[in-house]
């Protein structure tokens, strides 16, 4: 009761605390560069006004790019969150379990055989994702579905999907220009024709995620107590990680490979938005994804200015820690659980 009366505490100032954090992310994104913008010029562009040069920088290179950013960082927060709470493993994540790794082969043979059609490499991206959360779901059906068996699982059916990707572009190598930025995850030559699509596909599925979040509440209580409620346990389940699929697929469909988002963001916004709402989860995961990525992106193109790193490199370098810390505490609560 105690962690669930400073959850509802906190909640009043974490959501607008995770909204001010994204916009200050925005605005960053926004301000700095190759070239330096005063706040007062980046809004004299957005309005349409002010110096011509300042004017084609931020509505051409730096707004895009932003959108970009807060759209898959939250995409891949939230889809992260319901992959965790649906499959109760903490170590799950889109990029973890298949979902970005199937995303990206469906993607890459879009592009190769429909390179025209743009507007379908969400809707491609999203059955990849889809299927590659199938598959390994029905690994792990056959092998006892552990937390562990998951993962391993993933990170097989990752690697299955990455070579079909190479593949792909051994073929046709010019299917996805500035393949290595799509490999490691990157935002750079974003366009708005591009980031569209994929908004509308990521918040339809957010939309309905948050729509299902009390019968995601009973669910997580466990599969037995959803049934003696009435619920249908193993179908909805099926529904929420189609969702996850549907926003981390949009994600991957412009930003690439992104990896991390997913794990990071949910875990960080549970230790301050607890976990007794799914849908003030949601919200605040996304929130904290798109300000985490907006600020990785940031750091990316300022570290070494004038070199630019993709942005995935920098989530890499978080991100690859944070997950070994999370694999050493789950082992020692497995030890913990035995003495």
């Amino acid at each position: 009761m105690k962690d669930s009366r400073i959850s509802s505490t906190r909640i009043k100032y974490v959501l607008p605390a995770l909204a001010a954090l994204a916009g200050f992310s925005a605005l960053l994104s926004l301000c700095l560069g190759a070239a330096a913008l005063a706040p007062g010029e980046v809004l004299a562009a957005l309005l349409g006004r002010g110096d011509g040069a300042a004017r084609q920088i931020v509505l051409y290179a730096r707004l895009p790019r932003t959108c970009g950013c807060l759209l898959a960082g939250a995409a891949l927060a939230a889809a992260g969150t319901v992959i965790q709470g649906v499959l109760g493993n903490p170590l799950a994540a889109p990029n973890v379990i298949g979902v970005n790794a199937g995303a990206g082969l469906l993607t890459a043979v879009c592009a190769a055989l429909w390179p025209a059609r743009t507007a379908a490499l969400p809707f491609a991206a999203f059955l990849g994702a889809l299927g590659g959360v199938g598959l390994v779901l029905a690994i792990g059906a056959r092998t006892g579905a552990s937390k562990m068996t998951l993962v391993l699982a993933g990170v097989a059916v990752s690697g299955m999907f990455g070579a079909g990707v190479d593949a792909v572009l051994t073929f046709f190598p010019d299917a996805l220009n500035g393949y290595s930025d799509f490999r490691v995850g990157g935002v750079a030559n974003l366009s708005m024709s591009r980031v569209a699509p994929a908004f509308w596909v990521a918040l339809a599925a957010f939309l309905l995620a948050l729509s299902l979040s009390g019968e995601m509440d009973v669910l997580l209580l466990g599969e037995e107590t959803a049934r003696s409620l009435g619920l249908p346990a193993r179908r909805l389940r099926l529904v929420l990680l189609a969702l996850a699929a549907a926003m981390a697929g949009a994600a991957v469909s412009f930003a690439g490979l992104l990896g991390f988002v997913g794990l990071i963001a949910p875990h960080m916004v549970r230790r301050l938005a607890g976990e007794d709402s799914s849908a003030r989860l949601l919200l605040a995961a996304a929130l904290g994804g798109a300000a985490l990525l907006t600020l990785c992106d940031v750091l990316a193109r300022t570290l070494f200015a004038p070199y630019e790193l993709p942005v995935g490199v920098v989530l890499s370098l978080l991100g690859g820690p944070f997950f070994l810390w999370l694999l050493l505490r789950q082992r020692r609560g497995r030890r913990g659980g035995h003495a």
